[in-house]
């Protein structure tokens, strides 16, 4: 996202309008019902950029310091174990500029060292907007442009496309977005292998969650219009989940485990009724909580990380899940009102919050080499 948050009564209200569905109802599991199975450690990553998208009044970013950047990340990640950067806000929109601008991000990072992913968005302009070809042609220039860099791991194609109510955030709210993530997952895939860059590896997010009727809205469309092909192209899935923030808005002191064990195995019965099987890894591509004092506490935060880093690592095997990204390094803007701005292990000034210390301990602990 980072981050539509809503309060519980437009969820609600979400629900009652949400047209029917005919499909199971995937509610999910929580952690007391779920066998833990390990499996290989986890590859740790973070969202660098502190650019959040948001609902709400628009909020400049306070400006990268890429110096600033370097030396943070430098300090979570560990000897021996690669720590993958997710660029996002890639937008179809802004074009050439866009993979300019990429271009200078993938280039500094991993000259680092870093491995990188790009979360590539669909987000048209209006002129753009349902032209699927054009946009297909799109993800194939960026697969050529950043495919032969080897530390280039990821493209994630589209965001959040079963939310649909955040345009900045999410690729949803806009005409053709079903259409655009599956018509371009399987343009990357099929570049990407006719081109030999088997290091880049393509995939999709879910935003967890939306009400059930509209879930199964979403889901049966890519099963009857991606179909086979669609799934071969599919090489992992993201989780995007903020449990006591957006989904479940609110919850008790050790909640967020039964919720990271709730969205992982709700995704995992989604991918099935596509016919994307078990085999396939799921990525957590954006998990955070937000600090806003005195409500939402930096030691609060610290906390929370912690439970759901470590709910994700125990299940890691149950699920199949290889990835994990924080989101995000450092708040979009710590004078913001808006608490959405706020999701940084870092103030905007770089100066560490608790989660800061907290995640760099973790990385170390359960990060795979």
């Amino acid at each position: 996202m980072r981050g539509a948050v809503l309060p519980l009564a437009i969820t609600l209200a979400l629900v009652a309008v949400a047209p029917a569905s005919a499909q199971q109802v995937c509610t999910g599991d929580i952690n007391t019902t779920v066998p833990q199975r390990g499996g290989p450690a986890l590859t740790f990553g973070i969202t660098p950029a502190g650019e959040a998208g948001a609902l709400g009044p628009a909020v400049p970013a306070v400006p990268d310091d890429p110096a600033k950047t370097l030396d943070a990340l430098g300090r979570l990640r560990t000897r021996g174990a690669p720590f993958v950067l997710r660029l996002n806000r890639f937008f179809w929109s802004d074009g050439d500029a866009a993979i300019a601008r990429f271009a200078v991000l993938v280039d500094r990072y991993t000259r680092a060292g870093y491995a990188v992913e790009l979360q590539l968005r669909y987000h048209p302009n209006p002129d753009q907007e349902g032209d699927i070809a054009a946009w297909v042609a799109f993800v194939r220039q960026v697969v050529d442009r950043f495919g032969p860099n080897k530390r280039v791991w990821g493209l994630q194609v589209t965001n959040e496309v079963n939310f649909t109510i955040s345009p900045d955030s999410s690729d949803g709210a806009y005409a053709g977005a079903r259409d655009a993530l599956i018509a371009g997952v399987q343009a990357a895939h099929t570049e990407a292998a006719v081109r030999g860059f088997r290091n880049l590896k393509v995939g999709f997010n879910w935003f967890y969650r939306m009400d059930p009727a509209s879930e199964n809205d979403f889901w049966n469309y890519l099963r009857d219009h991606g179909g086979p092909a669609f799934v071969r192209a599919v090489d992992w899935v993201g989780l995007d989940a903020y449990p006591g923030t957006f989904f479940p808005p609110i919850e008790p002191p050790g909640g967020h485990r039964d919720a990271m064990v709730n969205a992982l195995s709700t995704l995992r019965c989604f991918l099935a009724g596509v016919g994307i099987p078990t085999t396939t890894p799921i990525h957590v591509e954006e998990n955070g909580w937000p600090t806003q004092p005195p409500l939402r506490s930096y030691d609060q935060q610290a906390q929370v990380l912690e439970t759901m880093v470590r709910a994700v690592h125990d299940y890691r095997g149950t699920f199949n899940v290889s990835d994990y990204r924080w989101f995000d390094l450092r708040d979009h803007s710590t004078s913001s009102t808006n608490f959405q701005h706020h999701y940084g292990l870092l103030e905007d000034t770089y100066t560490p919050k608790p989660a800061f210390a907290a995640y760099g301990r973790l990385v170390a602990e359960l990060a795979r080499r």
